[in-house]
């Protein structure tokens, strides 16, 4: 259901814009957002030079493999399309989401590099090219500990302030983590290990940041 808001979103960000603290918050981590995301091409090269092991995972072993590739991808962005429609109307949103995802990918390129993983036995590849866009356009196996899928649905779930909203975010991480067992895409451990990761970085960071009231740089909702 479409937001009935009193102001503009132009309106609004140029209020959350206004506030010094809220400003830096915006446009620090829209910076670091950026230089993280043009780096991650040259690190998920790296990581696929690299030999790693292949965990014995026994829920992927009794599960067949199929290629659920159109529903991760519409699962996945749909939840995207969703949240950056919200922090239209609510820069806090923007806020506690971009900061946290930094942190998230910084984890994960920490707990990747830790854990050097080969792909599970019987992975379909995932075909997403807007995704693939992150990976430098090339197909990447050793994306493995913590998943960067579920991560990014999980987070989208902590971020979103509606009822309605946090309830379809919710059944979307429990199907997209099913499906990518389904693809074999990730192991059993990386699935269930990822949204531990992101709810302690979130509380983490959203402790930090130390965020207005949504009231005084969102629009009012009938």
């Amino acid at each position: 259901m479409l937001q009935n808001n009193t102001r503009t979103i132009k309106e609004i960000w140029v209020e959350a814009l206004q506030s010094p603290k809220t400003r830096s918050k915006i446009l620090l981590a829209s910076i670091v957002t950026i230089i993280m995301l043009s780096g991650m091409p040259f690190f998920f090269g790296h990581i696929e030079k690299r030999n790693g092991v292949v965990l014995n995972d026994w829920v992927l072993a009794y599960l067949p493999a199929y290629n659920v590739s159109l529903l991760i991808f519409g699962l996945i962005w749909g939840m995207a399309a969703l949240i950056v429609y919200r922090a239209l109307y609510n820069p806090n949103i923007y806020i506690k989401y971009a900061w946290t995802l930094f942190f998230v990918n910084l984890t994960r390129m920490i707990t990747i590099t830790i854990f050097a993983l080969d792909p599970p036995h019987g992975m379909v590849h995932l075909i997403d090219p807007i995704t693939g866009i992150f990976y430098g356009n090339a197909v990447i196996t050793k994306d493995l500990f913590y998943s960067g899928h579920t991560s990014t649905m999980v987070l989208v779930f902590l971020c979103l302030d509606k009822r309605n909203d946090k309830i379809i975010g919710f059944i979307a991480i429990i199907c997209v983590m099913v499906l990518l067992l389904i693809q074999h895409i990730h192991y059993t451990i990386d699935v269930l290990a990822a949204p531990v990761f992101v709810y302690i970085i979130y509380l983490i960071t959203t402790y930090f940041l130390k965020l207005e009231s949504p009231a005084k740089i969102s629009g009012d909702e009938a």
